[in-house]
């Protein structure tokens, strides 16, 4: 399984918004990973990539889609909130690091984004994550 596309710092800033027990957070993000890289393809055939790089790539979707999901999962409303939520500021950031940030605010607006993890990330960045 590739590693999960949300950094460990938007898992904090997301856990601490979220109506759920942060230390859950992580597993519920991950559960839905799985379920996210099982329809990579799908995603890469049907929906529209706004962001691509070695480790994850970013899509947006029809609305409804995290509700869909969630009733995959088999989670209640607030861990899917707490997950859409991730995805939601994972996103955001991108945008800001590729100086995208109005494109993509603007298409949260008719969208929702599902960030997919594609490949295994370097020792240097999984550090660099994590402040080290």
């Amino acid at each position: 399984m590739a590693d999960n596309p949300i950094d460990g710092q938007v898992l904090l800033l997301t856990a601490a918004k979220a109506s759920v027990p942060p230390s859950r957070l992580p597993a519920l993000v991950e559960r839905a990973q799985a379920l996210l890289e099982g329809d990579l393809e799908r995603y890469r055939r049907s929906h529209e990539r706004v962001y691509a790089a070695a480790d994850r790539e970013a899509f947006l979707v029809d609305e409804g889609h995290w509700e869909r999901l969630g009733e995959r999962m088999g989670v209640d409303d607030r861990e899917r909130s707490a997950i859409q939520r991730a995805h939601e500021e994972q996103f955001r950031r991108i945008g800001r690091h590729t100086d995208r940030k109005a494109e993509f605010e603007s298409s949260l607006e008719i969208r929702e984004p599902v960030l997919v993890g594609v490949g295994e990330r370097e020792p240097a960045e999984e550090s660099a994550q994590h402040g080290q």
